[in-house]
C-alpha cells in the first residue's frame, strides 16, 4: 500500500493512465489500419508533438550517449508490444486481446527482481498468480480461431513488463517528456523500416482516411502521450509491479466500453 503522498499521488496517476488506455484497444479495433501502420502513425504523431516543446530538446542535447541509447531500446520494446498488441486485437477482439495483458502482473513479478536485482517477492508472485484463472476464465472459451491471437497477447504483455521494468530502472536519470520522445521517435521508426521490409511500403506507411486519421489523434494524444508521461511520473515512486497490477483493471475497463 502507498504510505507518502508521493506513492498515493502515483497510484492515482496510474489509475488514470489505465483508464485511457482502457479506449485503446477500442480504437484499435475501430481504426481499419493493418497493425503495424497503426504503430507508426501512433508513435509518430506522438513524437511530432513532443518535437514541436523546445525543453525537449535542450533536455536530449545534455543526456548522455548511453542514456539516449537505452532508452531508444526501450523504445524498440514498446514498438514490438504494440505491434503484437494491436495484432492481437486483429487476430481475436478487443476484450481477449486486453484480458491476455493482465498477465502481466505475474511477468512483473518475475522479471523486475531480475533485472533491478532485488529479491523475488513472495507476495507478488502470489498475486500475480491469483491473476490466471481471471484470465483462463476470461479467454478460455474462445474459438479456436482466435488463440493465435491469444498467444500473441500473452507475448504482448511479456512486454509491458520488460519495458515498464526498464523504464522503471531509467526513469530518473531524465526528464519524462524528453525520455518519451526518444522512445516513440525511434520506436516508430523502427516498425515503419522493419514494416517495409517485411509487409511492403504501401502496407506500412498507408495513409488513413479521414475517420481514421481523427481516431488517430484520439489513441495518440489522450490514450498516448498524455497517459505515458503520466505513468513514468508514477514509476519514479511506485514499482513496476505495482502500475502492472494496477493494468489488471485495463480489461474491465475495456470490455465495458467495448460493449
Amino acid at each position: 500500500m502507498p504510505h507518502s503522498h508521493a506513492e498515493r499521488r502515483a497510484f492515482w496517476q496510474i489509475h488514470f493512465c489505465v483508464l485511457l488506455w482502457g479506449f485503446t484497444a477500442i480504437l484499435g479495433k475501430l481504426i481499419a489500419l493493418p497493425a503495424q501502420a497503426l504503430v507508426v502513425w501512433r508513435m509518430g504523431l506522438v513524437a511530432l508533438c513532443l518535437a514541436l516543446i523546445p525543453k525537449v530538446w535542450r533536455a536530449i542535447s545534455v543526456l548522455p550517449t548511453r542514456l539516449i541509447l537505452i532508452y531508444a531500446g526501450i523504445g524498440i520494446i514498446v514498438a514490438v508490444h504494440w505491434l503484437t498488441f494491436y495484432a492481437a486485437i486483429k487476430l481475436s477482439n478487443a476484450s481477449v486481446a486486453v484480458s491476455c495483458m493482465a498477465l502481466g502482473s505475474i511477468f512483473a513479478a518475475v522479471v523486475e527482481p531480475l533485472m533491478t536485482g532485488r529479491k523475488h517477492e513472495i507476495s507478488e508472485l502470489i498475486l500475480g498468480i491469483m491473476v490466471v484463472p481471471g484470465v483462463v476464465l476470461l479467454v478460455g472459451g474462445v474459438p479456436s480461431g482466435m488463440h493465435l491471437g491469444i498467444a500473441i497477447g500473452i507475448f504482448s504483455s511479456f512486454l509491458t513488463a520488460v519495458f515498464a521494468t526498464l523504464n522503471k530502472r531509467y526513469v530518473h536519470h531524465a526528464e519524462p517528456e524528453s525520455v518519451t520522445f526518444i522512445e516513440m521517435s525511434v520506436g516508430g521508426a523502427f516498425i515503419a523500416f522493419a514494416g517495409i521490409a517485411y509487409f511492403g511500403f504501401n502496407n506500412t506507411l498507408m495513409l488513413p482516411d479521414l475517420r481514421d486519421f481523427i481516431l488517430l489523434v484520439i489513441l495518440a494524444l489522450a490514450c498516448t502521450l498524455l497517459p505515458f508521461i503520466l505513468s513514468l511520473h508514477a514509476l519514479r515512486h511506485i514499482s513496476a509491479f505495482a502500475t502492472q497490477l494496477a493494468l489488471n483493471m485495463e480489461p474491465v475497463y475495456a470490455i465495458v466500453i467495448a460493449a
